[in-house]
């Protein structure tokens, strides 16, 4: 049985570790881990800037991801973006995610400040886009566009 629950900052070390595994298998990008892990530090010393969530498989963390926050002034709330998803590559296609999803969803139905939950994904990564779809998320008509330092 695999348990979801919010990170705690003893998880840090492995979170940081799925960041640079992630960054090399879906970008080909090597992350400094010393800034890895000061970014993910900085997550649990300055909760505004977002919750991770873990899943918990037999006393092992086999999967994370981040929750950051957009405020929305057309819905007076607060969507939830999810990032940093990453599931160890043994344990895929087992439904860690879907089960991370619906307690996210779970999470966001109970909280009358909470409007709903975004993420975007790489528009090559079509099992990905499989896995939302499945999960009843939908394309919306917005484009991402970014300036990135």
């Amino acid at each position: 049985m695999t348990d979801i629950r919010p990170a705690r900052p003893q998880d840090a070390g492995t979170v940081a570790e799925f960041q640079i595994l992630m960054a090399r298998e879906t970008e080909d990008l090597e992350l400094d881990p010393a800034t890895v892990a000061r970014g993910v530090s900085a997550v649990f010393t300055d909760p505004s800037k977002g919750e991770y969530w873990v899943a918990e498989s037999e006393g092992r963390v086999v999967a994370s991801l981040l929750t950051t926050y957009e405020w929305s002034d057309w819905r007076d709330g607060t969507v939830l973006w999810i990032q940093s998803l990453y599931v160890i590559p043994e344990l895929r296609r087992q439904g860690i995610y879907r089960r991370m999803y619906e307690v996210l969803k779970a999470h966001v139905q109970a909280s009358p400040r909470l409007m709903g939950i975004r993420l975007y994904v790489d528009k090559r990564n079509r099992r990905a886009q499989g896995v939302y779809a499945s999960l009843g998320m939908t394309r919306e008509h917005y484009e991402l566009f970014e300036w990135m330092k």
